[in-house]
């Protein structure tokens, strides 16, 4: 490891960024050097702005881009002390897309077609909860409480811990799964027996089950996480309970469900029913042309 990279990593720790965040950070980094063959701490804005121009060539997705601009710019204004670079460091404009939610019948179907039983209770976990698909993985035993019938989200996005409710289906099903390893740590343990489950194997799981139920709609495991908070939504739950739930850093996050709230759009339908289109849907006929003046 090069004193730049092992100096990159220690100033990430002091921060508090996750384990995960680092990683992602350093691939970025050593993905960076890699293209020019250079050390990054010889590289300046320049190199910066090719190398964000051939991310674009590959059309890596802006999710990925953006990450590899977070990891520029930390290089750049913490490690190398150079914060003058970070304001020519733009960030790509993500296009906005509504959620991918499911109704309870399509859930129903794709939980039906997972093949293992615990990848659909990791699945059915994060219908249950909200949770998103590394926290689910990373369940411990521990971490739930069927006194206060809570669970408690240790590895949030960002590093930070919440609580979201425990049902009592739920509870049940964890409980009848566990004793059926009764792993000392971890819910859903992984090949390894230190180690959990992997993204990667839910995600190829749920993709698998989408495709045997013949949905229509590119469904994901976190199309799970959408749906379990627009049925809160349409029960009526405010929104800041929601957030909180959630784990949301801003409560505009949360309020993009308002746009696929079934019963709003609705409600907003039979409005639209009162519109004076009656007269329009009869027999067609062409306009009458207006006579020219001379």
């Amino acid at each position: 490891m090069t004193p730049l990279r092992q100096r990159f990593i220690e100033d990430l720790q002091l921060r508090n960024r996750s384990p995960r965040t680092i990683d992602c950070y350093v691939r970025h980094l050593v993905r960076f050097a890699r293209y020019f063959g250079r050390s990054p701490e010889d590289l300046g804005l320049e190199e910066a702005r090719q190398y964000q121009l051939h991310l674009l060539e590959r059309k890596l997705s802006w999710s990925s881009f953006n990450q590899c601009v977070c990891a520029l710019r930390f290089l750049y204004g913490i490690t190398l002390g150079r914060a003058d670079h970070i304001a020519r460091l733009p960030y790509g404009r993500r296009p906005k897309r509504l959620p991918v939610v499911l109704d309870r019948q399509e859930v129903v179907e794709l939980l039906s077609c997972v093949s293992f039983r615990k990848h659909r209770m990791v699945l059915t976990t994060m219908y249950a909860t909200g949770m998103r698909v590394d926290e689910a993985v990373h369940l411990g035993v521990a971490d739930v409480d069927s006194r206060r019938m809570t669970i408690c989200i240790a590895r949030g996005k960002g590093n930070k811990q919440r609580l979201v409710p425990l049902t009592p289906t739920l509870l049940s099903q964890l409980r009848l799964w566990w004793q059926s390893h009764r792993h000392p740590r971890w819910m859903f343990p992984g090949g390894r027996v230190d180690q959990p489950l992997t993204t990667s194997t839910i995600q190829r799981a749920c993709q698998q089950a989408v495709s045997a139920a013949g949905l229509k709609k590119a469904a994901t495991p976190h199309s799970l996480r959408h749906t379990f908070a627009t049925e809160l939504l349409e029960a009526d739950v405010d929104l800041l309970t929601i957030q909180k739930i959630l784990g949301h850093t801003s409560l505009q996050t949360t309020s993009r469900y308002t746009h696929v709230r079934r019963d709003h759009l609705q409600a907003a339908s039979h409005v639209l029913d009162l519109l004076p289109l009656t007269a329009l849907l009869g027999p067609w006929t062409p306009p009458r042309a207006k006579p020219t003046r001379r």
